[in-house]
Parts: structure tokens; sequence; C-alpha cells
């Protein structure tokens, strides 16, 4: 990558603020440089917003222009805030309060509950969603899971565009909110829902803004202690901001003008959760005077990928697409995007799985690649196709790097051998940091060869050889380093979840994979009905979908792959095609009448599920799946795995059942990997229900698939003949 976007891992402090400013573009050092009065970034994805203004921050602050005291940046999430602590951290500006929204007001509000209001802050509750239901119950209204969900994202909503129940109605009539109940019943819903917080004596998260706000509003004399704090302010991924973070952000500013904001229109993707680019778009409106900066040097992707998301912007419409911006790639050039058809899903599934196994064993790590999925409910076949095909994968928005109990463990077994190294036999014999690392972390379970497969067991291995190449990335940085300043390292690192890269395919929604980035990116199920999602209906929810599209195609470096099946099921009608997105762009399609957009140069593939010389001929043609109880059509895909609805009886051989575990438990133990990476619980109870009796019958069941069958299939119908496996099972 450019020093343009990237430094080091363990970059040495700027010893100077002139220095701060070296490796900065020419609109990356005016975005550095202009520290009065307002300014506004407008930022392209991949063009190094971070580095700006964390360099902008940290220049101002070493300049003696900025107190790092009186600096508050706020943006959108943990990581990002974590991300620009850490880059402050490295750049010698120490100090700087880098937050979210709800954090900031939350510390503020903490503080200044007893003076402004009395007694003890009232409870946070983590999940809203209990508390809907007891509501719901409350109300004598039924709903169904979904509709619980569904709900309260509409309390969530309303309660960030400052609306209240008496008003909802009227503001989701405006806004075009497709709503799951009848207007009047979600705002009883509403109302008994904030009756119930209130009876419970606890807040949810909206509430701590709309508190703060409040606070402020009402307390002249908070308002001013707040701003005496902090004089200056930066707002990351101002596009997102709704009615309610803006008007906290006022309440924050005052009468002053010291605020640098920095955004992009292009990339609105939460506007179903109150969102806005708006105030983005209104910045120089409201501020004549605003210096104005934007950043089109795409560092992040190849000129290929830079003219996919270009074309793609190219044919939206809007207030948006009015301000896009045209990205200008600064990479040498990559392959051409890779677009795919497939017969149904799980072919999908199994195609970019069997692709990402040729990339690993090309080279590529699997930390830089990922696959971008439009809803959570597409993640279960894919998983399970990376587990098929032997491929570790991690799910984002899992549990947070240094909250995962190994690590913790290591931490504690890293502080104690730096205190007490000299006592421990298992230093004896090594000298340099990474040695003592790994000697210390092979008592926690690292090995220098990883397990096979993936699942817990690959995700624990995962966790400690990323501190192991964290241990080596520091000693090479920082020669002479001890094992106490690794641990001390260790320690900022996880009070600013600056977390290290660990290994494995990342399996995400596209609204998770908002700014990140990878070498390799699968863009899946960009079809009709999902791209655009079919209930987005209007203009706005359609243009929002293309730009969530935009957003994932900017997550590649190198390599995109695009696909899409042309049904859901194996063997169902293949009434789907490509999203509308994708004309004038893919090879072989035309723009839309009227719309601008040239074709892009690329390779399309159709019934493949390999990549290159590797690809697979196309599947042979399969029957709908229909239940063999009912005969319903199936299309979920653990209906799919077990040929029956869910709810339909089974007549699962019980005891089958516990013999395939039993063997199955022995495979897993030989084999090094989880037991689900040799069949999943599903694809078992299918085996206990069906009883098959040769390779055809066995192969029928979907989780078998060719490589399973030629490895476990005789010791699987062996079993099901009540005969023993050649090498037995558990128990003999």
């Amino acid at each position: 990558m450019t020093a343009a976007t990237h430094s080091s891992l363990f970059p040495q402090v700027p010893d100077s603020a002139d220095a701060v400013l070296e490796g900065l573009d020419p609109e990356q050092r005016e975005v550095a440089t202009a520290l009065r009065g307002p300014v506004c970034v407008l930022a392209g994805a991949g063009t190094g917003k971070t580095r700006a203004i964390t360099h902008r921050i940290a220049y101002g602050v070493r300049a003696g222009v900025l107190q790092s005291s009186s600096v508050l940046a706020v943006t959108f999430t943990n990581r990002a805030a974590g991300e620009m602590r850490g880059r402050l951290r490295q750049l010698g500006a120490t100090g700087v309060q880098a937050r979210t929204f709800h954090s900031a007001a939350l510390r503020q509000l903490q503080y200044f509950w007893p003076k402004a209001i009395g007694g003890s802050i009232p409870r946070l509750v983590d999940r809203k969603i209990q508390l809907v239901a007891d509501a719901a119950a409350a109300c004598r209204i039924r709903l169904d899971r979904g509709e619980l969900r569904d709900v309260t994202g509409e309390i969530e909503w309303s309660k960030v565009t400052q609306t209240v129940p008496s008003d909802y109605a009227a503001a989701a009539a405006k806004a075009g909110r497709d709503i799951p109940r009848a207007p009047a019943e979600i705002a009883q819903l509403y109302a008994t829902y904030e009756d119930v917080k209130r009876d419970r004596g606890v807040i949810d998260f909206e509430d701590v803004l709309l508190l703060t706000v409040a606070v402020l509003q009402d307390r002249h004399d908070i308002a001013e202690q707040v701003r005496s704090q902090y004089q200056h302010f930066v707002v990351d991924e101002y596009q997102d901001v709704s009615p309610l973070q803006q008007r906290l952000l006022e309440l924050w500013l005052g009468d002053r003008d010291s605020l640098c904001v920095v955004g992009d229109a292009s990339q609105t993707i939460y506007s179903f959760t109150g969102a806005t680019p708006d105030h983005l778009l209104d910045f120089r409106t409201r501020h004549p005077g605003a210096t104005v900066v934007k950043l089109v040097r795409d560092y992040r992707s190849t000129p290929q990928v830079v003219h996919l998301a270009n074309g793609l912007l190219s044919q939206a419409r809007g207030r948006a697409a009015d301000h896009r911006l045209e990205l200008i790639s600064q990479r040498a050039a990559g392959p051409e995007p890779i677009y795919v058809e497939y017969t149904d899903e799980p072919a999908e599934a199994e195609g970019a799985a069997r692709r990402i196994r040729d990339l690993m064993d090309a080279g590529v790590p699997a930390s830089e690649i990922a696959i971008l999925v439009r809803t959570n409910s597409q993640s279960e076949t894919y998983e399970q196709a990376l587990a098929d095909a032997g491929v570790p994968y991690q799910l984002r928005g899992a549990e947070r790097f240094f909250d995962r109990p190994e690590v913790r463990k290591a931490g504690i077994a890293l502080r104690g051998a730096a205190r007490f190294g000299g006592n421990d036999s298992l230093l004896d014999d090594v000298i340099d940091l990474p040695s003592q690392v790994r000697a210390v972390l092979s008592g926690e379970g690292w090995t220098t060869e990883p397990p096979a497969g993936s699942g817990a067991v690959r995700e624990r291995w995962e966790s400690l050889a990323a501190l192991v190449n964290l241990a080596q990335d520091f000693a090479a940085a920082r020669p002479g380093a001890t094992l106490a300043d690794l641990v001390a390292e260790l320690d900022e690192r996880a009070n600013t979840q600056h977390a290290p890269t660990v290994q494995g395919v990342t399996l995400a929604s596209l609204h998770s994979a908002k700014g990140l980035e990878w070498d390799v990116v699968f863009l899946v199920g960009v079809a009709e009905g999902m791209m655009p999602i079919t209930y987005a209906k209007t203009d706005e929810q359609i243009e929002e979908e293309r730009r969530l599209l935009y957003v994932g195609v900017t997550r590649a470096r190198e390599r995109l792959y695009v696909s899409w099946a042309l049904s859901r099921s194996p063997g169902g009608r293949p009434s789907r095609r490509p999203s509308r997105f994708l004309n004038g762009l893919r090879p072989g399609s035309t723009a839309a009448a009227g719309r601008p957009g040239t074709v892009a140069p690329g390779g399309i593939e159709r019934g493949y599920a390999g990549a290159g010389p590797k690809a697979v001929p196309r599947r042979t043609q399969r029957t709908v799946a229909r239940c063999r109880v009912c005969g319903r059509t199936l299309t979920e895909a653990g209906e799919m795995k077990l040929m029956r609805c869910e709810d339909c009886p089974s007549d699962m051989d019980e005891g089958l059942y516990e013999r395939l575990r039993e063997w199955r438990e022995v495979q897993a133990q030989r084999s090094g990997q989880p037991a689900f990476c040799v069949f999943t619980d599903k694809t078992l109870m299918a085996i206990a229900e069906t009883v098959p009796d040769d390779d055809g019958e066995l192969a029928r069941i979907p989780g078998v698939g060719v490589r399973k069958l030629n490895r476990y299939g005789a010791d699987v119908l062996a079993i099901c003949c009540g005969q023993e496996p050649a090498e037995g099972v558990a128990g003999d």
C-alpha cells in the first residue's frame, strides 16, 4: 500500500509538528493544516480520510494550536473510535478524546446527572427487545419474532428523529416508512415501552442522547462547562448523523464554529436508522465561510475496481448522487472484476468457497479475503460451504478481540512471564522477544502449525497466532524491546480496542463491512430481489441500495468477484436475473435507457464453481427440494439439509444418530478439527432419517458433497447398515 494511506505497524512518533505532515498528499495536507473555522472534508472511499483527520488533530496539538484535552473526535463505532485513538497515540497526540456519540454523551450524563437531576443515573439496558415484548404483552398485542424486531427498529427510529408517540403515525407516513403494524398500534407500543422503562428505572441507548440533549438545553451552566472543556470538534462519517446527534453536536458547539466534519454522501447506507446526509450536504449553507476539501485520490483499490465503483454512481439519481465524487485510483493496474452466474444459492456458496480455497493455496492470506452478503440470513449457507471446503472464517460483529477468553488468558500469562520470567523454565533457552512470546503461548495452546479445519479450536489458535505475529512486528519495529514493553503495548491496544489481525476469511453483511477493506472481496447474491432488496420500493430506497453495493465494491483492494444465482433453492425455477445496478457495467449488458454508463471490461462466467484453470463444470440440474413428509417446497438451508420442514415430524433413528455422532467425534479428534467440519448435526440427522443404502442416496443428502462422500462415505454407509466402519467407532 502507498504511504498516503498506510504507515508501518509500529511507526516512530514524529519528532516535530512538521514531521506529522510528511507523507500526506496535497489535499490531505490541506485538511491537516486547516485548523481555524469550520472545515468540511468530502472524502471518497479509500482516499485516506482517517489519516487526514488524525494528522490534522495531531498537527494542531503538536503545533500548539489545539490543546489535546480540548479536542473531542466523534464517530459511529467503537472500532473506528479505537482505531482513531491508536493512530493519534502513534502520532504523539495523547489525551485527545476519540469516542462514539453515545460514549461521549454517556460520559457527560454520568458526570452531570447528580448535579442536574440528583441521585444516581438509571441503569442502561443493552437490548431493548425484551422491554418491547413486555410492552406488547401489556397492550395485548401479539408480535411474532420478526414483528418484534421491526417494532423495536421503529421505536429507535422515532427516538433518533425526535418523534414522540403521538406524532409517530404522521412522521412515519411522511418518511415513507415500511412499517410492520398499523401506525396506531406502533404508537401505542412505543408509548407503553416508554412507560415500562420508566416503571423499571432503566434507560436505553437513545435515551442517553435524548437526556444529554435535555440537560444541555435546560441547564446553561452545565452546557457552558462542557463547552469550556471541549473547544474543538471533529465528526467522522458525518453523512450518517441523525437529527438527534446533530442536535447534540449543536449544543456542544454553542455559538462557536471550531468544527471539522468528514463524510461522503455516496456512502449513506443507514437512513433506515434515521441517518441523513442532509447535514453534510447543507454544511456550506449553514457555514458560508467553511473551508471545503475534496479527497478523490483512491489509495485502496486498483483502477479496475475504481472504474466499477465510479460506474455504479454514474447511474445514480437524487441529491446524494448530485454530490458524488469521481475517484482516481493511485494504484497499479490489477485484474478485472469477475462476474459469475450460478444455478442456485448453494452452488454460489460452494463456488465462492472453492475459489477462496484456490486463492489461499496460491498464497493469499485468509484474513485478506471477505464474503459480503446483503442480509444475515444468507450467512448459514456460506458458513457451511466454507467449513466443507476447510476454509477458516470469522463472522463480522463477533466478540471483540481483547474480550476473547483465550486472549485474556494469554495476556495474564504474558504479564506473569514479564514479571517472573526468571523463574519460568519455559524461558530458559529463549532470548529474543518473539521466541519468549511463542514459548509462553505454547502453554496456552499455540502450536507452530494450525489445527485443521475451522470452528472454535481454529479460532482460539488464530487469536494466539495474532499475538505471536504482533510480537514479531513489535520486535522488528522496536529492537531491544522487552516482554514488559510488549505487555504495555497490549494493554494500550486493549484500552483502545486496537486489535491485531486475526487469520480467517471474513463473512459479513454489507452494512457491517463499512469502514473495512480486504485484498479480495466476494460480493454474493447480487440479483434482483436481494440487491436491491425486495422491500426497497421508493426511488430513495432504491438509490440507497445502489450506494450499499458501491460500499461493497469499494471494500476490495485488488480482486473483486460479483456473483448471483438464478434460483434460491437447488432445482428451482431459474427466474432471477442479475441486479439492475450492473446494467451497462458487466460484460454483455446494456445501461438503462437514459442513464449514462460505459460497459466495463471484465470476465463473466456462467455455471462455474471454480476459478481460472481449476474451474469446475456446470453442476447437474437438480429437482426442486420438497419436504418428504408434507411435500412443501423447501427454501431454508436448514430445512433443505433435513429434506423436511422443521415442524414436520421426524422419523429419525435415534440409535443410528448417536452412533454417527460417536463416529464423528473420533474423526474430528483424528483430524484435529471441530466436529461440525466432519458433518453438521443437521446433516447427521438427515442421514439418520433417510438411512441411505448406497453412495447415490448418501450423495443426495445436502451437506455431504463429493469430497466428504469420498472421504467418509464408506464409514457412514457401514454404520447405516448396522456394521462397524473400517476403523471402528468410539467405545469399541
